[in-house]
């Protein structure tokens, strides 16, 4: 897990809009999509679109039109393994 992935989880303890996780951690918007997908292919976060109550699949493809309008939230896997850290 890199640093600033490290610090996106920090973030992630309750659902939190993309906007929110650039403003709280201090990274540029493309370095925040960058760590969250990276958490999203080790299956340690979630996302929610449209909406915080809607929970989607990850799709690589797809992911990046709506990124910056979705919400996030940690897994219990990304949990533990921000805790053991």
């Amino acid at each position: 897990m890199t640093d600033p992935e490290f610090d996106l989880l920090d973030e992630l303890y309750f659902v939190t809009s993309f906007r929110d996780l650039t403003q709280k951690t201090g990274l540029p918007a493309a370095e925040v999509e960058k760590g969250l997908r990276g958490l999203l292919e080790q299956q340690y976060v979630k996302f929610f679109y449209p909406d915080p109550d809607t929970e989607q699949a990850y799709e690589v493809t797809s992911f990046g039109a709506i990124c910056r309008d979705c919400y996030y939230l940690a897994t219990k896997a990304g949990l533990l393994e921000h805790n053991s850290r």
